[in-house]
């Protein structure tokens, strides 16, 4: 009988996986066909919108963009046929293929292409460094860095905060890459940053833009829950530990995770092993008799640091 389970599930494995296959078309031999930057083509701006026409079949496309010395400098998956990134002056090469879940086409032949920045910044846009996009951040005195754009004199900043879709700051005529918000009006929330540039005679059609997270709150402090106070375990056995925590308040909420510690006093000066996850259970194994404890804290994607749980006792047997 204990054969004849193996066998079916094998069978069945098999049976999956081959459905999977005959789902999928196979695009192995097909190739996509490239619209643009097409071969030794100029672009003059520093904002290139590379394009292609679909292939049946295809899931997702891969994209990938190499300096003229083969570095590559973007690896990306999207299921359009499109996609802008901004890029300094200087010479390229793109390619592109089609993905499903079985299947991947060939890439499309290597097309090269090169970018000038001309007077004219109608057609540009300002590339920004950090904050990176989303950015969860406990603090107010944000600080903002772009990219110096060839040929720009000026720069214009705004600052939105997206709840409302109220401007709260405006900074124009700036000649420097960077400017630090010291703002009190900064709150927890999200907020949107834009940056422009301007020369003598033309400015960048649109800002380019950006959003960043402020999260002063401090995650709440968890509970233990399993295993019990002065609970006994098995030496060399699983345990699962189990807490809770309360739903975070705040305006902005960044991702939490947790930090687990073992130690052999209840003080816990003396920790014998610390664990990080990102859910509120944890598998742990002991394989020294002793007296332990247990805790766990909750950090922020902000970096923001939460109370210890109160520690639990229990017994390795």
């Amino acid at each position: 009988m204990k054969t004849l389970n193996k066998l079916i599930i094998i069978a069945l494995a098999v049976l999956t996986y081959s459905c999977e296959n005959i789902l999928e078309e196979n695009i192995s031999n097909d190739t996509i066909q490239i619209l643009s930057p097409v071969n030794n083509s100029t672009i003059e701006s520093n904002v290139v919108s590379f394009k292609w026409n679909t292939l049946n079949g295809v899931d997702k496309y891969r994209i990938q963009v190499y300096e003229s010395n083969q570095v590559l400098i973007l690896d990306s998956l999207t299921n359009k046929t499109s996609i802008t990134l901004p890029l300094n002056a200087g010479k390229y090469i793109w390619r592109v293929r089609g993905e499903n879940y079985a299947y991947e086409s060939i890439y499309s032949f290597p097309s090269n292409f090169s970018t000038s920045i001309p007077n004219d910044l109608t057609n540009q846009q300002v590339i920004l460094i950090s904050p990176e996009n989303n950015k969860f951040l406990n603090y107010i005195n944000v600080t903002l860095n772009w990219e110096a754009l060839k040929n720009a004199a000026t720069y214009s900043v705004r600052l939105v905060n997206t709840a409302t879709s109220e401007e709260i700051y405006t900074k124009a005529d700036l000649t420097d890459t960077s400017l630090t918000l010291a703002l009190s009006i900064l709150a927890d929330g999200t907020y949107e940053w834009r940056v422009k540039a301007k020369n003598t005679d033309t400015e960048t059609k649109q800002y380019s833009a950006r959003k960043f997270n402020i999260d002063t709150t401090v995650p709440n402090q968890p509970k233990n829950i399993l295993p019990a106070a002065n609970s006994t375990q098995t030496t060399n056995s699983s345990t699962t530990y189990t807490w809770s925590i309360a739903t975070d308040i705040g305006n902005a909420k960044s991702p939490v995770s947790y930090i687990v510690e073992f130690a052999s006093d209840i003080d816990f000066n003396n920790i014998v092993q610390t664990q990080n996850t990102s859910s509120t259970t944890l598998q742990q194994t002991f394989s020294t008799t002793g007296i332990y404890y247990w805790r766990v804290r909750a950090v922020d994607g902000a970096g923001n640091i939460g109370t210890n749980s109160t520690g639990f006792k229990f017994t390795v047997n």
